[in-house]
């Protein structure tokens, strides 16, 4: 008998409020991590990442240099894996963001660089993975076995994991978020007629662009490639200022735009770009606390947080969207073709 189609990133969407309940009970643990980082007082921040991790770790690096003010890159792995760079990381944190833990390339990158003076972080799923034994430091997202090959509950943990290392560092007792949990449901549970919706109104689409600015931007990123790989779309993410500088060319009334928009800086510096979309005539759907701001066809909202935490949030019905296009065009969005749960690079 074969199983339901979905039914497994149904249920791990819907886990996601109970967890970041979870992992905000450990955020003793978490500010420990914080508090080694801090006495190393590293003066630069690398990150390292692959797939739906590589948008946390975007993520990580507005909380980085917006927060602790510190300026942070995303690592090019293959300039260790493939061209065997070796600079000098004295003084470096390198926080390795995967949930597996099992990539190669990213624990050559992981292991080189503490060699050469980094102070590592490992942040996984997966306590005992390769990653975990060669990083210095460890934190767990905490979200348990996830069977559907989509990442969705260990992509949110792990955003909320970043947020509370970093809040952590700069002093924070994780305030902003101790009813995330409770956000998370009214997230869940408010939007899914929007989605429905949403769901209709786009199932047919071959082309989806989605946007936003700020923390944002790692949404709109982790939206398209959920959209991808769910639903083989030709889903692409841009800035929103970015978007202006070019792609925007090639919208047209044929575009769907998935515009990410929550109350802040980034929300507001959004609110140009969809006048210039929606007057090529693209199709507008505005997911985020902010999307009643916007010009806009559709609008999914959720409840109002701080900005450096709306990413948690945010994704959520955009999972759920991803989910139910993928079962409207006949797919199963549990085992997408051609991909597997763990992808080994180097």
């Amino acid at each position: 008998m074969t199983s339901q189609p979905g039914r497994h990133m149904t249920a791990e969407i819907a886990e996601q409020p109970v967890l970041f309940d979870n992992l905000v009970r450990r955020a003793a643990e978490i500010a420990a991590v914080a508090e080694q980082i801090k006495r190393r007082a590293p003066r630069f921040v690398l990150l390292a990442a692959r797939g739906s991790s590589d948008h946390a770790a975007l993520y990580a690096k507005y909380l980085i240099e917006v927060l602790l003010q510190l300026p942070a890159g995303l690592v090019s792995a293959s300039t260790t894996t493939l061209y065997g760079a070796q600079p000098d990381l004295t003084d470096v944190l390198l926080i390795t963001v995967s949930q597996s833990g099992g990539s190669p390339d990213l624990v050559e990158v992981t292991e080189s660089a503490r060699r050469r003076g980094a102070l590592t972080v490992a942040v996984t799923n997966t306590d005992d993975s390769p990653l975990n034994q060669v990083a210095e430091l460890s934190v767990d997202v905490g979200a348990g076995k996830e069977f559907a090959v989509a990442a969705t509950k260990t992509y949110s943990t792990t955003l909320l994991a970043l947020y509370l290392l970093v809040d952590a560092i700069r002093g924070g007792k994780a305030e902003s978020a101790l009813d995330i949990g409770a956000l998370a449901k009214s997230a869940l549970d408010g939007s899914e007629g929007a989605v429905a919706e949403a769901v209709q109104r786009y199932r047919f689409v071959e082309r989806i662009l989605a946007t936003g600015r700020g923390y944002s931007y790692a949404s709109a990123a982790e939206a398209a490639l959920k959209l991808a790989e769910t639903s083989y779309l030709a889903a692409r993410a841009y800035s929103g200022a970015d978007l202006l500088h070019g792609p925007v060319a090639a919208v047209d009334g044929e575009t769907a735009v998935l515009a990410v928009t929550s109350a802040g800086k980034g929300g507001d510096a959004m609110r140009e770009v969809l006048e210039v979309v929606r007057s090529r005539g693209a199709d507008v759907c505005a997911v985020g606390s902010a999307s009643a701001d916007v010009a806009a066809a559709l609008r999914i909202g959720v409840p109002m947080c701080p900005e450096e935490l709306s990413p948690v949030l945010e994704i959520l019905p955009l999972q759920r969207l991803a989910l139910g296009l993928a079962l409207a065009r006949g797919g199963d969005p549990d085992s997408p073709r051609g991909l597997l749960k763990v992808t080994k690079t180097r």
